[in-house]
């Protein structure tokens, strides 16, 4: 006999956690922290491969293929910095949103 209680979730419908300021703020420090260590990797990699520089001496294939590799490297990086940080400061928008924000009624 299936349960016909209202109040139980089905796959269909998920329970929906309102958002809290905790939960933002907490979320954006996490991002935040990780975009910083992503940060410090690419400056990182960047001062390294800026260090070194490839050889002069190979032949262009390789060469090309060399540099391709080290932009590859430093966009991923950069990028991963880009979308934790701009992540990092839409939570706390959206944290600064909650406070402005008057708190709705549940609708019964």
């Amino acid at each position: 006999m299936p349960d016909s209680n209202p109040e139980k979730p089905t796959p269909e419908q998920p329970v929906k956690k309102p958002i809290t300021l905790f939960d933002c703020w907490s979320g954006s420090a996490v991002a935040g922290g990780i975009a910083y260590g992503a940060y410090l990797m690419t400056a990182n990699i960047i001062g390294r491969f800026a260090a070194k520089p490839l050889p002069t001496d190979m032949a262009y294939l390789a060469r090309s293929i060399g540099v391709a590799v080290r932009t590859l490297v430093m966009g991923i990086s950069a990028m991963a910095t880009f979308i934790f940080g701009f992540v990092a400061l839409g939570l706390f928008a959206l944290g600064i949103q909650l406070l402005f924000r008057p708190r709705s009624t549940p609708e019964a």
